[in-house]
């Protein structure tokens, strides 16, 4: 079975009805990551499409401009996670019934069990991190994921899945599905304006560096990562730290008692969330990215690297390859020698670095918001009309 994927398919749906779209927003009332970078950028295009939105979450939208005519928010106060769970399968079918919806998304791997009859659905599957890399992540949010994930996959009309990576993944657990996942990947986002090299020695950034960016979660690999530099000679390093850029996760990610386990106090800069300006002026001036995780659905710090010019070292598996193209140096993930010897390399030859960086821009460019959002319309209306089709085959 195929699974396709929207760039290279000619299929152009021709609709020009107004329909009601509703959207699971909770991921717009948090701090900004990548699911929520994902939702933001998206969705702000959308919304111009003039098309009926519809945003529910849980709490006050904090994220995004969305006073616009056509866009309506429902949010509710509640902050306890399990309070959250019931809200998202109990209010906000309801409220898609009051709004008489035509289609609800989620972009976040699940969905409310009890949508109205009549509403067609999406779903966005960014990683399948439950199945494949399962042990990195909070018991309760595998369980959920692997038993909510796929009901959600069989109940959408269609399935938006953000890496031929990740669509093979689904179409590999879940056969059933493969006709309607869609590739859709991600873009480049425009964060604030870079400042001088000069402004990061705020965060205590003034000497030659590369970045590590992302939650501080075991997913993301920084142990090996912290001891693969800790086995570099100083001639290697040439006095360049390591820059940490991401606030604090799950699993008993301890920064600090790695840093002093492989004795890099005075070789690691550990920033913790950081603003868009302060991400910016961070890739505008490292040496490289560095992201050896075991396992990303889309990696999107790759391609805000790649955008900037800046070679990316990151792992040889799951959608890593696929979004670094050939700016980028790969390591097996789960080998600290492989690690290593990425770094080395990086560290200890400008001209690798050059090479890689003239590569990064044209290598980034194959990805653009402008022409996700519009694909992702175009599968909204698809589902809206295979829907209806069923319905009327039913």
């Amino acid at each position: 079975m195929k699974i396709e994927n929207m760039k290279n398919s000619n299929t152009s749906i021709v609709n020009h009805r107004r329909y009601k779209i509703g959207v699971d927003a909770r991921q717009l009332s948090t701090l900004l990551t990548g699911i929520g970078r994902y939702n933001l950028e998206i969705l702000s295009r959308l919304v111009k499409m003039e098309h009926q939105w519809y945003l529910y979450s849980h709490r006050e939208i904090e994220l995004g401009n969305w006073s616009f005519p056509n866009v309506k928010i429902r949010t509710a106060n509640l902050s306890h996670k399990y309070l959250r769970m019931i809200w998202s399968q109990s209010v906000m079918p309801w409220w898609a019934y009051a709004d008489k919806l035509d289609l609800f998304w989620s972009p976040l791997h699940r969905l409310p069990h009890f949508l109205p009859e009549k509403t067609a659905s999406v779903v966005t599957v960014h990683d399948l991190v439950w199945k494949h890399s399962g042990h990195t992540m909070r018991k309760l949010n595998r369980w959920l994921d692997a038993t909510l994930m796929p009901k959600a996959v069989y109940k959408a009309d269609r399935v938006i899945a953000v890496s031929s990576s990740t669509a093979s993944d689904l179409e590999n657990e879940m056969p059933f599905a493969a006709d309607k996942i869609r590739t859709i990947t991600l873009g480049n986002s425009v964060m604030g304006k870079h400042q001088p090299r000069s402004a990061l020695a705020s965060l205590g950034v003034d000497t030659p560096y590369f970045l590590f960016v992302g939650t501080l979660e075991p997913r993301k690999n920084l142990g090996r990562l912290l001891e693969a530099f800790s086995r570099l000679p100083p001639k290697v390093v040439g006095g360049a730290v390591m820059a940490i850029a991401g606030g604090a996760g799950w699993g008993n990610v301890n920064i600090d008692d790695l840093i002093n386990k492989w004795c890099l106090k005075s070789r690691v800069r550990k920033l913790g969330y950081v603003s868009d300006q302060q991400l910016s002026t961070l890739y505008e001036h490292a040496l490289f990215l560095a992201m050896p995780s075991l396992y990303e659905g889309f990696g999107l710090p790759l391609l805000e690297a790649l955008s900037r010019g800046v070679p990316v070292l990151t792992s040889d598996i799951s959608s890593m390859p696929e979004v670094g193209g050939d700016a980028c140096v790969l390591v097996s993930p789960n080998n600290v020698d492989s690690i290593a010897n990425g770094l080395a390399n990086l560290l200890g030859d400008s001209a690798l670095r050059l090479k890689l960086a003239s590569r990064a821009i044209a290598s980034a460019a194959r990805f653009n918001w402008d022409l996700a959002a519009h694909e992702t319309m175009t599968t909204f209306e698809e589902a809206i009309l295979a829907h209806q089709e069923k319905l009327a085959n039913s």
